[in-house]
């Protein structure tokens, strides 16, 4: 890693990519050795929705929650054309874009490699990616960019305003598209578990120590503690999910190659997407840089629990999107470099956007 980056991003956080690898191969070896443990586990389910995974999926998102504040809401009218080009770029161009990518590469260039069973589960997995664009690893990308923070809480804030109601009609759109029939309950009530629930008691947690004892408290301190729990949270669900996934991985472990591609280059393209959108509307690069960065990067957290909660813990749609965690810190981390070295495309003042 670059010493850049060391200031602004965790110790778990920075070698993230390398803890999931670990749990990959931890998973899978208690999948081959201990099947006993997930075959327990397996059993821990409340209307098709593992329990286990839930719990460690609550303790990774609420967290995230309480970082968003939804007062900078009223800021928004101070410069806009930024929002817009999250919005657009999140909602209009990403969901779609990530299929057509996926699609092409699973049915076209992998034909011969994936068999048509899997390639349909795969682009499910990449659908749930593609609709869930970042809500708290953008935090930690605007900082390593020297991006507005106060403008990049609206950008986040208002982003999850949004996924509360257009996530859902996506989803079902595009994997009704490739195939795939998806049940609007079971869909709505994973948004509303994993998103609507946390975020809710996020912002509770969130009033309630401010009122207690400020901002600066809640975020010197308060969140702070969160910081590892999220992470081993994360981890410990991708043990569990590995440990299912165990003989689909054995069986085709170039599979996970496979997928990574169209992701990645789908973490490139939306990016620049956003990122030259804001260069040719004259944004500053605090801005910019922060409104490339949401799109790219995934709520690979809320994806990997629609997954477990759609398709089950074993489907090799969970699989992919596990691999789009895999891929993430270190793709973003080249686009963090990316964005740090063309801070003279931008304008040198940031004007009405600058704190």
């Amino acid at each position: 890693m670059t010493e850049e980056v060391k200031p602004g991003i965790g110790f778990f956080e920075k070698y993230l990519t390398l803890w999931v690898i670990l749990c990959m191969v931890v998973g899978v070896a208690i999948g081959k050795y201990l099947k006993f443990i997930p075959e327990f586990l397996g059993k821990l389910e409340y209307a098709s929705v593992s329990v286990p995974i839930a719990v460690l999926i609550w303790v990774m998102i609420y967290p995230m929650m309480m970082k968003v504040d939804f007062q900078s809401v009223k800021d928004i009218g101070k410069n806009p054309k930024g929002l817009f080009v999250t919005w657009v770029t999140n909602w209009l161009i990403k969901p779609f874009t990530m299929y057509g990518i996926a699609a092409f590469f699973f049915y076209v260039v992998f034909k011969s490699i994936i068999p048509e069973n899997l390639a349909k589960d795969y682009l499910a997995g990449a659908v749930l990616l593609g609709a869930a664009p970042c809500t708290a690893m953008v935090f930690v990308w605007s900082y390593l960019t020297n991006g507005n923070a106060a403008y990049t809480v609206v950008q986040v804030a208002t982003n999850d305003l949004i996924i509360l109601v257009a996530f859902t009609p996506i989803v079902v759109f595009l994997l009704g598209v490739t195939g795939v029939t998806v049940p609007w309950n079971t869909l709505i009530l994973s948004v509303v578990l994993f998103v609507v629930i946390p975020l809710v008691f996020g912002v509770i947690t969130r009033m309630h120590v401010i009122k207690q004892h400020g901002l600066a408290y809640l975020n010197d301190t308060f969140l702070p503690k969160f910081n590892n729990i999220t992470i081993a949270g994360l981890l410990l669900t991708l043990i569990i999910i590995f440990s299912f996934q165990g003989d689909v991985i054995l069986n085709n472990p170039l599979h996970i190659l496979l997928i990574a591609i169209p992701l990645t280059i789908q973490t490139f393209l939306i990016f620049f997407i956003a990122y030259l959108a804001c260069k040719w509307l004259k944004l500053p690069h605090n801005v910019a840089a922060p409104a490339g960065m949401i799109g790219a990067s995934n709520f690979f957290e809320l994806s990997v629990a629609v997954a477990i909660a759609l398709f089950g813990p074993t489907s090799p749609v969970a699989l992919a999107t596990i691999v789009g965690v895999l891929v993430e810190v270190p793709v973003m981390l080249m686009l963090v470099r990316i964005a740090n070295n063309t801070t003279h495309w931008f304008p040198a003042k940031a004007g009405i956007a600058e704190n």
